[in-house]
């Protein structure tokens, strides 16, 4: 077995760093700085894992050469400890060197950030609102399905039901990285309730999903946004407003406009479409750096590109495909239900096997 030295080394390189970050986190001076702590917080949380297999595979380096010794000086009752040791040692360690490897492949920083997510009708009238709302509580219910926080932002409802558009901020354990890759163009396929030929249409919804972007993320002068303010409407109950509650920022540089109108006071919705103005710009700067990215780099599973055609739910055939990695599920009812791991997983190990191989050929 050829034993990994340079993963090693590496690694090596990494649990110093840990304990370097690990002593770090209990000094007093870097407790009283709130941003500090954060950022080794996060850099100790995301070294952890990769210092946990270290200490395995170091472990199972010095068994491994512990019964090669035992192969070559040992009496018979050891050789054979060995040879009965052996291949399970093997297992063991290769095993451990590719986790090390995945584990080691570039990782976006923003993975643990809660989100803002809008869906938007597409083509399709009020089948498109519709759909919209279908997409919107099978994120929901997947939200749940993992303890998520989902607060809704604001709403535009469509006349039939559904939304015209819907904003939500969700909010838990790596939130972003497991939602980057719903951004995009989804579609249905199905006979609409107002259909009575019972013909199969095709309508569309978009999805974004956006890392929330903190303060010194963007540089946003405030001087740049202009500020209106407005009656909030809707079905009824919180939507119907006496006062001027609701809040239009329209950022003038890029021409971005927010509206929120869900919140309970003029104050709330302001605080909400800053944050989701904030993450707009936050999102296209990373758009841009996604674009560089894939000069050097063809992507199948990219999180740039809202306007790709990344999923359809075909509900004659109960199929859900996704034509980015040619995914295909015959489980439609339970993917809209929230049962969307499935998906979510296929589409990052897609990826992973894109970075290990322009990793590979890189070191080639």
């Amino acid at each position: 077995m050829k034993r990994e030295e340079e993963l090693m080394t590496k690694l090596a390189f990494i649990a110093d760093r840990y304990r370097e970050v690990e002593k770090s986190v209990g000094d007093p001076e870097v407790v009283s700085n709130p941003r500090r702590y954060r950022d080794l917080m996060r850099e100790y949380k995301k070294l952890e894992p990769l210092v946990e297999i270290y200490t395995q595979l170091t472990a199972w380096e010095t068994d491994w050469d512990q019964c090669q010794d035992w192969l070559v000086g040992g009496d018979a009752e050891f050789v054979a400890l060995a040879k009965e040791e052996i291949p399970s040692i093997q297992d063991k360690l290769e095993q451990g060197y590719a986790e090390s490897r995945l584990l080691l492949l570039p990782r976006d920083e923003a993975d643990d950030r809660p989100v803002m997510m809008e869906l938007r009708a597409g083509t399709g009238g009020d089948e498109a609102a519709l759909f919209a709302g279908d997409l919107f509580r099978m994120y929901q219910r997947y939200a749940e399905s993992k303890g998520w926080k989902v607060q809704v932002v604001n709403v535009n409802e469509g006349t039939a039901g559904g939304f015209k558009e819907i904003i939500a901020r969700v909010e838990g354990v790596g939130v972003y990285g497991l939602l980057k890759f719903e951004s995009g163009v989804h579609r249905v396929q199905r006979v609409p309730e107002t259909e009575s030929q019972g013909r199969v249409h095709t309508s569309a919804a978009t999805v974004a999903i956006m890392p929330v972007a903190e303060e010194v993320d963007v540089s946003l002068d405030l001087s740049d946004v202009r500020r209106d303010t407005y009656r909030a409407s809707g079905a009824g109950g919180q939507h119907v407003n006496k006062t001027e509650s609701a809040v239009r920022l329209t950022h003038l540089p890029t021409g971005v406009v927010v509206e929120c109108q869900d919140g309970r006071s003029q104050h709330q919705n302001y605080e909400h479409a800053l944050e989701v103005l904030r993450s707009r710009l936050f999102e296209r700067e990373r758009e841009k750096q996604h674009a560089e990215q894939a000069q050097t780099r063809k992507t199948l599973v990219s999180s740039g590109d809202r306007s790709a055609k990344i999923r359809t739910y075909n509900f004659p055939q109960g199929r859900v495909t996704d034509h980015r990695i040619h995914f295909t599920s015959h489980a439609l009812p339970s993917i809209l239900g929230g049962d969307l791991q499935g998906v979510i997983d296929a589409l990052h190990q897609a990826e992973q096997a894109e970075l290990l191989a322009a990793q590979t050929s890189e070191n080639s």
